[in-house]
């Protein structure tokens, strides 16, 4: 599921042009072991019984989520930065679907309470203040609402810069790099990478209550079609995933 990048230059990743690479991510995501077989799975574990629930996909990318949980029931709207991007959603989910081009970090195009549920799916950690979307993302659910987040890993990056021979101080809010390769492209976007604790802060800041933290395991049809990174991702997990109330 593709991030969303704030629009502040103080508060925006380095510019990946998804646009340009929009039908090759989509495909990668389709069957991918971190999208397909990791995240969604778990987001969608996570987000239970939707039937009848009004939700947003927040940074829908080209729609895969979208569908999952319109095919539960849920009446879906989605918003994404990338034009590109809602192209290949609306191929995949109809020219009806409500589908809208928005940035998370500015104020979004619907009404206040609009929402039972609001997902968002390896957004966050694209933006390095998570004040002003989560502040948004809380004034379009309804109280009682719930908004279910994946984020990467606070460990993750720092494992592997530890392995690398450095020593990142873990309690910093810091910006990496990440490279993947797309086709017969290569993304190069910035990751905010931030304490356990800072998330939560900021979640309870925004006037959300923690009810879930997840560390999930990947999807056992995984082990087969991916021996190696179901061996990776089943004893050092890549994602984080909470679910948090509106009061």
């Amino acid at each position: 599921m593709i991030g969303r990048m704030a629009s502040g230059p103080e508060n925006r990743a380095l510019p990946a042009d998804y646009d340009g690479f929009a039908e090759a991510y989509s495909a990668e995501n389709e069957t991918s072991i971190d999208n397909a077989y990791y995240e969604r799975p778990a987001t969608l574990a996570l987000a239970g019984d939707v039937a009848g629930r009004r939700v947003l996909d927040a940074g829908c990318g080209s729609g895969p989520l979208f569908a999952a949980l319109r095919d539960r029931g849920a009446v879906v709207s989605g918003f994404d930065q990338s034009a590109g991007m809602l192209e290949q959603a609306r191929r995949r989910l109809g020219a009806d679907a409500d589908l809208r081009v928005a940035d998370l970090a500015d104020p979004l195009p619907y009404p206040d309470d609009a929402f039972d549920d609001v997902v968002a799916s390896l957004v966050l950690h694209y933006l390095r203040d998570w004040g002003p979307a989560l502040a948004e993302l809380r004034r379009v659910l309804r109280t009682g609402g719930r908004l279910i987040a994946s984020v990467n890993h606070p460990t993750a990056d720092y494992c592997v810069e530890r392995l690398a021979g450095r020593r990142p101080d873990y309690f910093a809010i810091r910006s990496s790099i990440a490279e993947w390769p797309v086709g017969d492209q290569t993304a190069r976007v910035t990751f905010w990478n931030r304490p356990l604790h800072a998330m939560t802060d900021a979640f309870t800041a925004a006037g959300f209550r923690i009810s879930v933290i997840s560390e999930p395991q990947p999807a056992p049809a995984a082990r087969e079609l991916f021996p190696e990174g179901f061996h990776l991702l089943s004893t050092a997990p890549s994602f984080l995933f909470f679910v948090l109330h509106a009061d």
